[in-house]
């Protein structure tokens, strides 16, 4: 690990060392081939199927993993993987997903697919890929999974095999012989060809790779966007910038004595990559606990308990972890723990600061986005925290603070403390090629250089990076443009709110005005009034107060703790074209609202006496969301 308290510190990294010189492998699995030569005995990954801190857990070794690493990129060359085909895994977290993941991007390109998503949303993303083979469940009491997966393929049409990996041999006795009685059948209803995972990787060797490796930093793994702001988009990734995650955390944070708690999935990727790849990179040892990591049962009520078992030095949060974290009191031995990293989406300081009083650890936040293969800063682990800010850039990464027009030409450079949008080059960046559908890549880049991230912010004298909100959440009411953040921001302060998603919804005047919708912390009964009496004594903005503030049981939420806002949007919709078509006296409702790749959302549309399109023109034409029939 090096020092680093300042931009300067990250500025003469760069000066030291060109950024082809800052590691030896060519390849993944080079590197594992490195790690495991220097820490073959240590632990590598582990994995519990259960959450209490004595279950059955299962631990391999640097030299185990890449024995079944090997093992799994000659399957999958064996089955008609090669340089340039998608292998696709749709998994939970287990032992087999990291397998999956290394031996995916040796034997050709991996792409991992959130086993959240619904089946159509599988199988867009199999064809997007152009995947020939897909790792996922077998058969499961209480998972849907494997019919889910069948369903895509069958769909997507060009899948010729399903790896089926067994979760079975991770469950004791007796609850494993009940599990294999009540099991499902198989999903049917398609034509690929159904192999077990574990029982065809015992055929493979595991000595070494059964072809030659290219070693051209080839693009080597797609993955899908989390899509907070729309329908998913997929991200190519080369080797060269996967591994710059993994040197940015061996380089600032962790070397083979460490621990990370892992309970973040393994199909995004601040867990594939600043996690698992820092490992790779550092000989640390990464854990997993559950198949749905933080979402498992009773992995919250025993997290700290399973940090005391496995002696973790680091834990990953992300803000619904760390408001359900804290509402639970530290119950075992934490004390090898050294700090908490937040990712994935900003922190609330509010909530930072309580976490933070509750645990007693301090939190470094960081920023990063799929497009470019995640890393971009952290603030600094031997400097000044600044709370609310992502740090500086990683050595090798420039940001800018810029004003572009639709088709990336720089208009301004921002100044110091003026807010933009963050623009972003580093390794990890693949200019004009980010995406693989290449419509999506117009427009994408600053000056040809710069990826545009989508997200405004604002760097400060010190060079710190501050996030102030997603350029698309803006809510422009009546041509005045309001930072969701501002409202989010003052409502979070309430000591009763966990959290907050601040949209614009529809208005026929205004266009937009402010809506939020409030997840409170368990057991407060706060209401909508006092939430409004809240947001108008702490929002200066005036415009920025809410017109509409709902309670919600809980925010919909990405599967990484992000608010997904068009959820929210949706929400709002159907609520006001209602209401409008309603006080109209029109016999029509929303009927659901469903996203166009051309026109954004729609109001889909059911009558239940005859009307005509103009009726509905008349009361909703005043509104900018389109609606159309529904079939």
């Amino acid at each position: 690990m090096t020092q680093i308290a300042t931009l300067a510190d990250t500025k003469a990294i760069e000066a030291r060392t060109p950024v082809d010189q800052l590691w030896s492998a060519r390849s993944l699995y080079q590197q594992l081939e490195q790690t495991a030569a220097r820490f073959g005995d240590r632990p590598a990954i582990s994995f519990q199927i259960k959450s209490g801190p004595r279950d059955k857990r299962k631990t391999l070794t640097w030299a185990d993993f890449k024995a079944r690493v090997t093992q799994g990129a000659n399957l999958f060359r064996r089955i008609g993987i090669s340089d340039h085909d998608v292998i696709a895994y749709v998994l939970p977290n287990c032992n087999e997903t990291a397998i999956s993941l290394l031996a995916g991007a040796t034997a050709g390109i991996v792409a991992p697919i959130n086993p959240l998503l619904s089946a159509d949303k599988i199988a867009a993303i199999l064809h997007e890929t152009g995947a020939k083979a897909v790792v996922t469940l077998a058969p499961l009491p209480k998972s849907d999974l494997n019919a889910k997966v069948a369903a895509a393929v069958a769909k997507a049409g060009h899948v010729h095999t399903i790896l089926e990996v067994d979760l079975m041999h991770y469950l004791s006795a007796p609850t494993s012989w009940v599990a294999k009685l009540i099991r499902p059948r198989a999903a049917a209803g398609h034509s690929a060809n159904v192999m077990d995972f574990n029982l065809s990787l015992k055929g493979e060797s595991s000595d070494a790779l059964a072809f030659d490796e290219p070693l051209d930093d080839r693009i080597c793994a797609y993955f899908h966007t989390g899509g907070t702001t729309g329908m998913p988009k997929v991200a190519r990734h080369r080797a060269s910038g996967i591994l710059y995650n993994g040197w940015c955390g061996k380089t600032y944070m962790f070397d083979q004595n460490d621990v990370l708690m892992c309970p973040l999935p393994l199909f995004h990727v601040l867990a594939a990559y600043p996690l698992m790849m820092s490992c790779l990179m550092s000989g640390a040892h990464m854990v997993m606990p559950t198949p749905q990591g933080y979402r498992g049962e009773g992995v919250m009520d025993n997290f700290w308990k399973l940090v005391e078992r496995y002696k973790a030095t680091f834990i990953i949060i992300v803000p619904t972890a760390a408001a359900a974290l804290m509402q639970r009191k530290v119950d075992a031995d934490v004390s090898s723990l050294k700090s908490a990293i937040c990712g994935s989406a900003p922190l609330p300081v509010e909530l930072f600061k309580r976490f933070e009083a509750a645990t007693g650890l301090k939190i470094y936040e960081g920023y990063g986005m799929t497009e470019a293969t995640c890393l971009v800063s952290i603030n600094p682990p031997d400097g000044e925290r600044r709370i609310g800010s992502v740090g500086f850039p990683f050595p090798h990464t420039d940001v800018k603070i810029l004003e572009c027009d639709a088709s990336g030409a720089i208009l301004k450079e921002c100044g110091i403390d003026e807010v933009g949008e963050i623009c972003v080059s580093n390794p990890g960046v693949i200019v004009g090629a980010t995406y693989t559908d290449d419509g999506k890549n117009a427009g994408l880049f600053a000056g040809g250089t710069h990826l545009r991230t989508g997200d405004l912010g604002r760097i400060d004298a010190d060079g710190y990076l501050w996030i102030t909100g997603r350029a698309k959440d803006l809510i422009i009411r009546g041509g005045h443009n309001i930072d969701p953040a501002v409202i989010e921001d003052a409502l979070i302060a309430h000591p009763d709110v966990a959290f907050v998603g601040a949209i614009g919804q529809p208005d026929a005047k205004a266009g937009e005005v402010p809506a939020a919708y409030v997840e409170l912390r368990e057991g407060a009964t706060l209401g909508a009034d006092e939430l409004k009496a809240h947001a108008r004594d702490n929002i200066g903005e005036r415009a920025a107060i809410p017109k509409y503030i709902e309670v919600l049981d809980e925010l919909p939420k990405t599967a990484v703790g992000k608010v997904f806002k068009p959820d929210l949007r949706r929400l709002a919709i159907t609520r006001v074209y209602n209401a409008a078509l309603e006080q109209a006296g029109v016999p029509v409702s929303v009927e659901r609202v469903v996203e166009d790749k051309k026109l954004g959302l729609v109001a889909h549309l059911r009558a239940t006496g005859q009307v005509g399109d103009d009726t509905i023109d008349a009361v909703l034409g005043s509104f900018t969301t389109p609606w159309a029939w529904s079939d």
